[in-house]
Parts: structure tokens; C-alpha cells; sequence
């Protein structure tokens, strides 16, 4: 009895040595129960979400990024027709407000910050606009650097994301049914329009945000309107189409609207949700030809489902069902990248992860 007693507690005390409990910061809408940005623990070795915490109070944070060095977060707010929250994350991982600027545009949508950290751009939905931040070196934010208008007298601009890759600035614009690429100005700091759109788009696709290879080579635009990823190849000689495909099961009938898109972390598999169909789409990715091939639509177990992430260690996808106030958490089959229900977690307008 002495030496099972003991043996149990080995077979105990090893287990608890790889059991792992990390943070997970959430941005919400604020028109409900939220009153900001959460911090939740999440156990990546059962794969559930606990311990719910207000961590600053905002209107709307809906959207999040860390620094490079993660001691800083910055937030897209609602307040004031729309501003970027600068947070310093503290020891005890609170968060404390460092300053806030103006997002020159209405409904600011996504935010993203260069790999050096010296850099934060803003997309605005509502505005149309995007905008380009210094950040000093205690975190905080200059005043807007550069203010890029979208809109033209034909078309009306609804700037979606934005990403920093290899010395350029890329823009999913949902509006102008393009993503734009932006290069360094001859002149001062800031960006200068190069390509107005890098492929073209289906009519009314609606590019909301895209994900792109680790060698920069393949970007996945995820398109909101007609709900389909545009796949394109990214060559000495520009941009390459190479496919437009559907994220709905072939059986779907109803109206759906794309949000978020993410590459499972050996690149092998690609994620998309889909809101209306409330379902996870699951490509078979080819890692030549860069061409999908749908492999699973499964219910995010909630609606709305607006954006997710993929935990650190790979083995589990969470999602954030918007109106029924929960999150979906799915473990990943790392061989054959489909998704398996596991568990549901109540929280207040999930919209946005940060791991």
C-alpha cells in the first residue's frame, strides 16, 4: 500500500511537471456584460479556459497586438470616434494605460506593430482609413505619422487589417475590393502607395484579413462578402493568382460573411471562420503549389463566430462566438488538421485572442 501510495505520487508529481497553464488576453465589444480587455488562464494540456479577469477598462477593444518584446499592448477602442490604447503590461499582468491617440477614422477595426517595434498601423473601418504610429521607447504612441485616405469618388474604402512584411506595409480593404501594397517613401518615414491592388479580386469578395507563409511566398486573403480565400504567389515579378475557393460546405444555402484566417503552425493546414454558417472551414494545404483543398466545415458551437487563434503548442484552435457570449475550444488532429469539439467556456463578446 506504502509503495503504490508512492508510486502515485511520482506518477502525479510528473504529470504536474508538464501540465502548463498560460495567459490569454481577450479584446470584446462593450454593447453587452464586457467592460474591457480580459485576461483568462488556458491549459495546454486539457485544453480549457478558467479564471476570467478585468485587466483595464475600454470601450470596445476589439481588436489586440503585443510589442515584439511583449511588454506592451496596444487596443482599438471605440471611444471618441475611435483610438489606440497603449498599455503596459505589469508584473502582476495587469495592464497599465500609458496614453491613447486619436485612430484618425471611425470604427478602428485591427492594429499591428513592425517586428522592430518602433512602428503601429491602424485600420479603420468606418473611416476608411488608415493610420501609421511611432512608438517611443516606453511604449507609448506619437501622434499619427501618416494618415493614408482609401476612398476615391467612385469607391468608399473600409480598411480592414494591415500587416508589416519584409520592409512593406500591406492593406486588406474590404471597400475597394483590394489589398494594397504600400513601400518605403524616398523621403522621411513613412510609406508611399505601390500597388494598388497585388491580385485581382473576385467582384464584391470584400478582403478582410489574410495570413501569409513564414518564406513570405503564399498570402491568404480571407474575402467577407462572398465568402472564398483568394490564394496568391508572391514572385520577383509581383503578385500570381493562383485560386479563389469557397469556405462554405457545399451544402449551405443561407447567407455567411468570412472573418478571420489563420495557418496552423507547420503550415501543412489553413483555418477560416464563418459567420452565418457559424462553422471552422479546414484546407489541406499544398506546400508547392500553394493550392487548398477543403477538408472539414465544423460548427463553431455558438454564432458569430468572429475571430480565433491557435494556442501556442498547436494542438488546440479557440473561437469567440460573439452573440451567444462563449468560446469554442476544438482540438487539432496534427496529422490530418481537422477539428474535434471539446469543451465551451462562457465569456463576455469574444472578439479578439492574444496568446
Amino acid at each position: 500500500m506504502k509503495l503504490n501510495f508512492t508510486l502515485f505520487i511520482i506518477i502525479f508529481s510528473a504529470l504536474s511537471g508538464y501540465s502548463q497553464n498560460i495567459d490569454m488576453y481577450l479584446g470584446t465589444f462593450t454593447d453587452g456584460d464586457s467592460e474591457g480587455i480580459y485576461k483568462l488562464q488556458f491549459d495546454t494540456i486539457q485544453g480549457v479556459l478558467s479564471n476570467t479577469k478585468l485587466i483595464a477598462q475600454a470601450e470596445s477593444p476589439s481588436f489586440l497586438a503585443f510589442s515584439p518584446d511583449r511588454n506592451y499592448l496596444y487596443a482599438t477602442c471605440r471611444e471618441n470616434d475611435g483610438i489606440i490604447s497603449a498599455f503596459k503590461i505589469n508584473n502582476n499582468e495587469d495592464l497599465e494605460l500609458i496614453n491613447s491617440v486619436d485612430s484618425h477614422g471611425g470604427s478602428p477595426c485591427h492594429v499591428a506593430v513592425n517586428n522592430e517595434g518602433t512602428k503601429l498601423v491602424v485600420s479603420n473601418y468606418g473611416g476608411g482609413t488608415m493610420a501609421l504610429f511611432n512608438i517611443n521607447s516606453d511604449g507609448s504612441l506619437t501622434e499619427a505619422l501618416q494618415v493614408f485616405k482609401q476612398s476615391t469618388d467612385e469607391e468608399v474604402s473600409h480598411a480592414h487589417s494591415a500587416q508589416f512584411i519584409d520592409h512593406y506595409l500591406f492593406v486588406a480593404d474590404l471597400g475597394r475590393n483590394s489589398v494594397f501594397k504600400y513601400q518605403k517613401s524616398d523621403v522621411g518615414d513613412g510609406y508611399k502607395l505601390k500597388t494598388v491592388s497585388i491580385v485581382n479580386m473576385q467582384p464584391k469578395a470584400g478582403p478582410r484579413h489574410f495570413t501569409v507563409t513564414k518564406d513570405h511566398k503564399y498570402f491568404y486573403i480571407i474575402n467577407e462578402l462572398n465568402s472564398t480565400v483568394t490564394v496568391a504567389k508572391n514572385t520577383n515579378n509581383g503578385f500570381k493568382l493562383i485560386e479563389h475557393i469557397s469556405t462554405l460546405d457545399d451544402d449551405f444555402k443561407g447567407e455567411s460573411y468570412c472573418a478571420d484566417i489563420h495557418l496552423s503552425p507547420d503550415e501543412q493546414f489553413l483555418y477560416g471562420s464563418n459567420r452565418g454558417e457559424n462553422s471552422i472551414v479546414v484546407f489541406k494545404r499544398h506546400h508547392v503549389t500553394g493550392k487548398l483543398k477543403k477538408i472539414q466545415n465544423i460548427s463553431t458551437e455558438g454564432d458569430w463566430p468572429r475571430n480565433f487563434t491557435i494556442d501556442p503548442t498547436g494542438n488546440f484552435l479557440l473561437v469567440g462566438n460573439r452573440r451567444t457570449n462563449n468560446i469554442s475550444i476544438f482540438s487539432i488532429n496534427k496529422k490530418t488538421g481537422k477539428l474535434k469539439f471539446s469543451n465551451s467556456f462562457d465569456a463576455p463578446s469574444p472578439v479578439c485572442f492574444l496568446f
